[in-house]
């Protein structure tokens, strides 16, 4: 028996012995050597003087070696629970083989804005949060910061290039609406040689990525060198158009053979009670738009008068998304004297990213949980009336519902309120006149789920206006796919006409 016993203990051992001379000679599998490692993070005591991105770049030998940590299992989780199914793992092996610029290509085929997803995209609840050796405890593949690096990369080594479409083609698109969908859309139908117009309501292209996302999360160079690259390679944007006032939707649908709704959802959800309506408090989406205003260089009279900037206030942001992270990390760096977060549930159950809100609190936010708002203290707003709550049982999406805690109330002091409640949709039928344009029970625009097609012929529509508030990364497939259907349509139909 010990003889035995013996034996089993020497074959286990040479076992170990050659998986390690397979995985040392493997460039990859090193994630049972190399601990995951992300770029360095700047002190919370400077980044919160600017609007800079807080994460510093990763040097290439870091990235070969964080990249080698995959792997490459036989189900790719992290792509499947990538909205766009990009082929990661195979970008991961390029990258860990040094061969950079085919991780490029890899990554560009699937994700029209890697170098933006690589930034914004909540990677704890996607890609690493769905890893294969993080639910083995060997802590998740720095994925989005290898993203990042790829593409960045390839903008400083010139490998980014204008859209050159093998052949040009009569036909032409209109998109309405400038932001991560319609782009999408419209770089896809350029590179088949489509003749693509873009019309948007602001004065710069971008949509939520150049006024709603603020610099620290998304530097505005990074979209405005996508954007001219968009422009270079023969999109036209047509800029501060609003249709239903400067252009009419059946102009424009008269101009082109196709029409994408990509207009997304802008308008605030709001608060009820008394003195809801009082100066001071504002919409989240005015204030990280003047915010954002500001950081161009604009003159923006409603914060250089004070209205919508946080500068010696005490400020309350009510909501728990990521919209509310923007606005409290915001707030800080505008130089609030206190910067408070309610929530109406608890940390466990908030819909924003976790990683945003550690970075929040590492900034000097403070989260006040189970809190709502029921009402306001004089105008200015003076103070918010705020209820206790509690966590009852689920309701009908599985969350905990909130229930009040009844006499449980108190007034925190506030000078600037701002709103982070989430969106609706406009009433676009009624905005533009477009009769027979089909909405959902919630006002958004109703489609076919595979191609984006509405109820008016010729007529698509993606991201939010159609999902409902939702991620950047979900508006890019959506006007990928929808182009892909705008071209099968387009070729068919111009197929039955050779016939």
């Amino acid at each position: 028996m010990p003889s035995d016993y013996n034996m089993w203990i020497a074959l286990k051992n040479i076992a170990m012995f050659r998986i390690e001379d397979v995985m040392a000679e493997n460039p990859m599998l090193k994630f049972v050597k190399i601990p995951r490692l992300m770029p360095e993070k700047r002190d919370a005591k400077e980044r919160t003087h600017d609007f800079g991105e807080i994460y510093s770049d990763f040097a290439e030998a870091k990235v070969e070696e964080q990249a080698s940590r995959c792997s490459q299992c036989g189900v790719h989780y992290c792509q499947t629970h990538c909205p766009l199914h990009n082929n990661i793992p195979d970008w991961l092996r390029l990258t860990a083989e040094g061969r950079l610029r085919e991780a490029y290509e890899i990554s560009q085929a699937t994700n029209t804005f890697p170098e933006i997803c690589g930034r914004i995209c909540p990677q704890d609840r996607l890609c690493e949060g769905n890893c294969v050796i993080e639910k083995s405890g060997h802590e998740t593949v720095t994925i989005g910061s290898i993203e990042k690096y790829i593409t960045d990369t390839a903008w400083a080594e010139g490998w980014v290039q204008p859209i050159k479409p093998a052949s040009e083609r009569g036909q032409s698109v209109g998109i309405i609406g400038a932001g991560p969908g319609g782009l999408a859309a419209a770089d896809m139908l350029r590179r088949s040689g489509l003749q693509v117009t873009v019309y948007d309501r602001y004065d710069r292209a971008g949509g939520l990525l150049t006024y709603g996302i603020p610099g620290f999360k998304l530097e505005k160079d990074v979209v405005i060198q996508r954007i001219q690259q968009l422009q270079d390679g023969g999109i036209e944007i047509v800029a501060n158009c609003t249709v239903g006032v400067d252009i009419s939707f059946e102009d424009i649908r008269a101009k082109h053979d196709a029409v994408v709704i990509a207009t997304g959802v802008y308008k605030s959800r709001d608060l009820v009670g008394p003195g809801a309506g009082a100066d001071g408090i504002v919409k989240a989406i005015d204030y990280l738009t003047a915010s954002n205003r500001h950081g161009f260089g604009d003159h923006v009279p409603e914060f250089a008068d004070g209205g919508l900037n946080a500068d010696g206030k005490k400020v309350v942001v009510i909501g728990g998304g990521d919209t509310a992270m923007d606005c409290v990390r915001t707030a800080i760096r505008q130089g609030a004297t206190s910067v408070k977060c309610f929530y109406r549930r608890d940390k466990a159950n908030m819909p924003g990213s976790l990683r945003e809100t550690q970075n929040a609190e590492e900034e000097g936010v403070e989260f006040v949980w189970l809190t709502a708002p029921k009402g306001f203290l004089d105008t200015p707003v003076s103070g918010v009336m705020v209820q206790k709550m509690r966590l009852g049982l689920p309701d009908v999406t599985g969350r905990q519902s909130p229930e009040v805690i009844e006499g449980a109330a108190y007034v925190e002091p506030a000078d600037l309120v701002i709103k982070a409640l989430g969106f609706e949709p406009e009433d676009l039928p009624k905005l533009w006149e477009a009769d027979g344009l089909e909405v959902t029970r919630w006002g958004t625009i109703r489609t076919d789920f595979e191609t984006g097609k509405t109820s008016l012929p010729g007529v698509y529509a993606v991201g939010d206006i159609v999902r409902g508030a939702s991620l950047v990364v979900w508006a890019i497939r959506d006007g990928r796919d929808c182009a892909a259907a705008i071209l099968a349509e387009l070729d068919g139909a111009r197929a039955i006409a050779a016939e």
